[in-house]
């Protein structure tokens, strides 16, 4: 599937059906499930993504319930992003002390 934004802009720059201005085309296998935005018909790899685009990019057009699920994906996300903070910071830590150590011997 192959998807391509509108090119016809409005005063505002935005498209036709209100979206951003874009001139991706999206790739997307046959085969592959996805979750497709249905304001600007954009494919996300899963719903979660989803919810998070729908509640950045078409945040004045979304119900409550949408409302929810991004609130919802964006404290996954986020609790996600931390554990991953972290992970990196002990890596870089090990990383310092290691070539400290290393240049202590030598």
């Amino acid at each position: 599937m192959t998807e391509t934004s509108p090119t016809t802009a409005g005063p505002d720059g935005s498209n036709a059906d209100g979206a951003a201005p874009d001139d991706t085309a999206y790739d997307v296998p046959p085969d592959a499930s996805v979750a497709e935005c249905e304001y600007c018909g954009r494919p996300f790899e899963s719903e979660g993504l989803l919810a998070l685009h729908r509640g950045r990019a078409h945040e004045s057009a979304i119900s409550a319930a949408e409302r929810t699920a991004y609130e919802e994906a964006y404290e996954a996300e986020s609790g996600q992003l931390g554990r991953f903070r972290l992970k990196a910071l002990a890596a870089l830590v090990l990383v310092y002390f290691g070539l400290l150590i290393v240049y202590a011997v030598v």
